[in-house]
């Protein structure tokens, strides 16, 4: 049976959402987070495994150091205190991708705590994003289910294990309350999860990829009747991994809460599950911290990570995504809407190391927001996944900036490029696409257009200079196009005044 929804703008109109966010991040590590399995995406199921990554008995967890720094990159960056001393808990609770029956984690000692992010929606206004906390702990393994719709439970017969993933290292950023959004709370939630993806690639701890589930969201929604108001049941809908999903599943608790309230029934506090169509439906009554029997894990020391160790990690912090796009921005000279698109499309870094590789940004954005975006549509993948590197991009835009290329021949060997035939210059001289400068060449070529048009030349002469555009253009298609058109015009010019 379909949910009843209230209309969005009479939701928020009527009753105020409140929002709060717990952001996973599978960090980067070789390693697992408490064992020596590797950290590999996509291997064969349940090879990636240790006695400690499926809790066989008797195994012991050691903590990995490069997830610790991670983790304190990540707290830094989002202007998180860094705990002196932090310890990992147990939370128990049973679910299959869980052999050990408990989740190795941090309850109330986490390793970053009391941040805040401010982030820039679409229409150029700024929000702050309060952060309670961002602590460590290991991912579960994963589940597939068999002889669903599109994998889903729903329908399955059985569901396969494969413990991989199990033990993977994560970070948890868990957001404060996050109110006053109003009628913008789903673009907020979407953003403020795009710009922590960002963050995460910035600070080279996380491939992030959304599509991998290197980021998931835990989505928390609630509304209450006014600002001033308490706050109201939260539903917390699991493991949503796209920006549109985000926002749609926002969109949606807010229209469902409201219609349920506004008929005098009360929310169910509850975990749900976002759905293909955007809707989310019922999964089971959310339990509280301590239906999770929390406590300290006694087979893993404290980490207390030294002042002097954090601020070295502090100092060597890259710049954020945020001043390098205000940066950048001014650099190329482009609009807010501009460098929202490129933002918007993922071609900023593409961008930036095709400029750093040996030309203009202005003339990088041309290439990866023109004729690659396009191409990268057509053939539905994405901008980064296209078979062309900046430098050839960098390389291509110096053909035609020393006149060796004009921008339709430079069209033409980009699609050798992308094909697989070699960097551009090598596809420019296969194909024999470079313009032709040799003024010998080009007399012949002026001299047969004007003795097949005497009428056009003797426009010219009586001072119709514009119709020296039809010998250009003839010259043009003999040499398919690799003249420089601008010297054909001095020649044609030279040619009638003889």
């Amino acid at each position: 049976m379909s949910d009843t929804l209230m209309d969005y703008d009479e939701a928020v109109r009527r009753y105020d959402p409140v929002l709060g966010l717990e952001v996973h991040v599978e960090l980067g590590t070789a390693t697992k987070m408490f064992d020596a399995a590797p950290n590999v995406f996509g291997a064969q199921p349940n090879t990636m495994v240790t006695p400690t990554s499926v809790g066989l008995p008797g195994a012991l967890p050691v903590v990995n150091a490069r997830g610790v720094e991670y983790a304190i990159r990540i707290g830094l960056a989002l202007g998180c205190e860094i705990a002196e001393s932090c310890r990992f808990a147990r939370k128990n609770y049973f679910y299959p991708d869980l052999a050990k029956d408990f989740q190795t984690s941090q309850s109330d000692e986490p390793i970053a705590h009391d941040g805040a992010l401010e982030i820039e929606l679409e229409d150029g206004s700024f929000f702050t994003i309060p952060i309670e906390r961002a602590h460590m702990e290991e991912d579960a393994g994963k589940n597939t289910h068999i002889g669903g719709a599109d994998g889903r439970i729903e329908g399955a017969s059985h569901s396969l294990v494969d413990y991989n993933r199990a033990g993977v290292p994560l970070v948890e950023i868990v957001t404060r309350p996050i109110e006053g959004a109003g009628a913008k709370a789903p673009q907020v939630a979407a953003t403020y999860v795009r710009t922590l993806r960002d963050i995460f690639r910035a600070l080279g701890v996380s491939e992030a990829r959304m599509e991998r589930g290197n980021v998931r969201a835990d989505v928390n929604v609630s509304l209450r009747e006014s600002p001033d108001a308490p706050l109201g049941t939260r539903t917390e809908t699991k493991n949503v991994n796209t920006f549109r999903g985000i926002e749609q599943v926002v969109r949606y608790e807010i229209q469902r809460q409201a219609a349920i309230l506004a008929a005098g029934g009360e929310v169910l506090q509850e975990t749900r599950h976002g759905q293909a169509d955007g809707t989310t439906r019922a999964g089971r009554v959310k339990s509280d911290a301590d239906d999770y029997r929390y406590f300290p894990e006694p087979d893993l020391v404290p980490v207390a990570p030294s002042r002097e160790w954090v601020e070295q990690i502090r100092e060597r912090l890259p710049e954020m995504p945020a001043a390098k796009r205000r940066r950048l921005k001014a650099e190329w000279g482009l609009s807010d809407t501009e460098m929202r698109d490129v933002v918007n499309a993922g071609a900023l870094e593409l961008i930036e190391a095709t400029a750093a590789a040996g030309t203009t940004g202005q003339a990088a954005r041309k290439w990866w927001m023109g004729e690659l975006s396009r191409t990268a549509k057509e053939q539905d993948v994405a901008l980064e996944d296209m078979a062309v590197m900046p430098a050839q991009i960098a390389e291509l835009q110096g053909l035609v900036d020393s006149g060796r290329l004009t921008d339709k021949l430079a069209r033409q060997v980009l699609e050798g490029v992308l094909a697989g035939e070699g960097d551009p210059e090598a596809v420019a001289a296969a194909r024999g696409l470079e313009v032709v400068s040799d003024d010998s060449a080009l007399l012949g070529a002026v001299d047969e257009a004007l003795a097949a048009n005497p009428d056009v030349a003797d426009k010219i002469r009586g001072g119709k200079v514009q119709a020296a555009g039809a010998i250009v253009g003839a010259v043009m298609k003999a040499t398919r196009g690799q003249a420089d058109a601008k010297r054909v015009r001095e020649l044609v010019m030279e040619r009638v005044q003889d």
